[in-house]
């Protein structure tokens, strides 16, 4: 298959009109986009591409699950269409790929032992106590650790908040830090009896708030794409059924963002 061209924005979208289906690349992770336990494909993201596409004359979503390292690797030679996975929008990554407007801006929460004993807050807080903490794989979590003074060495890198959950509880780590939406999701669900997930909080690098508002990613020829996704999406936030839609994967009204890829990139 030929690459698109690059001189008019691109012609997948019309492709995927003619085979009817998208293949979106997932990173298999609570709440962004995963396979539940029924084998259905879901999250965040994933539902917000199912209402976008088929609204842009693509009834079918296909997931391309992979590593979150793995995914703009992916999507650039072209294993799937769109990055679905909530990833955050920086402009490291904007050099690689394109991305859509966000439709959700995140802050941080801990997962802590029952009742808070070391009184963590932040990332500050953890540096200064010498708490034990714990981490996702390629989580953005890991840099606001290490501009609070944290080495990556001292930090327990786990595969996902599940892991994160246990390690608290089984007293391996005395922190694991992750989104809010991913912290209080996993306690809620697991019933932890030992573990609490703390208060959301702003992460800072260089002393400035850091944004983590993540968004849809799509190769850097394909603006038609990106440009007629946006459009769609912009329709569901004014509109509030963004909202609607995300609200059963925890995220509340104070996840919604008008912030634009635009400024998220510079």
């Amino acid at each position: 298959m030929s690459a698109s061209g690059t001189e008019d924005g691109g012609n997948l979208l019309e492709r995927l009109r003619s085979q009817g289906t998208v293949r979106l690349g997932i990173a298999g992770e609570i709440p962004f986009g995963y396979i539940d336990k029924n084998g259905e494909f879901t999250g965040e993201a994933p539902e917000i591409a199912k209402v976008i596409f088929k609204r842009l004359g693509v009834p079918k979503v296909q997931p391309v699950p992979t590593e979150f390292g793995s995914l703009i690797p992916g999507l650039r030679s072209q294993q799937f269409d769109v990055v679905s996975a909530g990833m955050y929008i920086n402009p490291e990554r904007c050099a690689q790929v394109i991305f859509s407007d966000p439709d959700y801006r995140m802050r941080d929460a801990f997962i802590v032992r029952k009742g808070n004993p070391k009184n963590l807050h932040n990332y500050e807080d953890i540096f200064k106590k010498k708490a034990k903490m714990a981490t996702g794989t390629a989580y953005a979590e890991i840099g606001y650790a290490e501009d609070a003074g944290i080495k990556q060495s001292d930090m327990l890198i786990l595969p996902d908040q599940l892991a994160g959950l246990l390690a608290v509880e089984q007293g391996r780590a005395d922190v694991f830090a992750g989104t809010t939406v991913t912290v209080h999701n996993v306690v809620k669900q697991r019933n932890s009896q030992r573990a609490e997930a703390t208060e959301p909080f702003q992460a800072y690098v260089d002393g400035k708030p850091d944004i983590g508002a993540g968004g849809f990613a799509f190769r850097p020829e394909e603006t038609k794409l990106r440009d007629a996704f946006n459009v769609e999406l912009h329709k569901m936030k004014k509109s509030g059924e963004l909202l609607r839609i995300v609200r059963p994967f925890g995220f509340t009204e104070e996840e919604m963002t008008d912030l634009t890829a635009k400024e998220l990139c510079s």
